[in-house]
């Protein structure tokens, strides 16, 4: 990720890259395309072209709705969105 020298240190940035996603959600980046791929996380926002970056508001809302251990894993089936 690059370094935002514009972000003061304490001000983490809202959009970032598929590698950060994935390590947030303390994933491998191939899980995290395979989870999206399934509708668990959401899909990535457009920035310029084909430059992509994850809403981390929006992975929030996706792993707060993963099961915890001995629930039911068919909520997460259900998909992002």
């Amino acid at each position: 990720m690059p370094k935002q020298t514009a972000l003061p240190p304490t001000l983490p940035p809202r959009l970032v890259t598929r590698e950060v996603a994935a390590a947030y959600v303390c994933v491998s980046p191939n899980t995290f395309d395979e989870m999206v791929g399934r509708g668990i996380m959401p899909k990535p926002r457009i920035l310029v072209g084909k430059r992509k970056a994850w809403d981390l508001k929006e992975v929030d809302v996706a792993a707060d709705a993963l099961p915890h251990d001995g629930e039911d894993h068919a909520a997460a089936d259900e998909g992002w969105g």
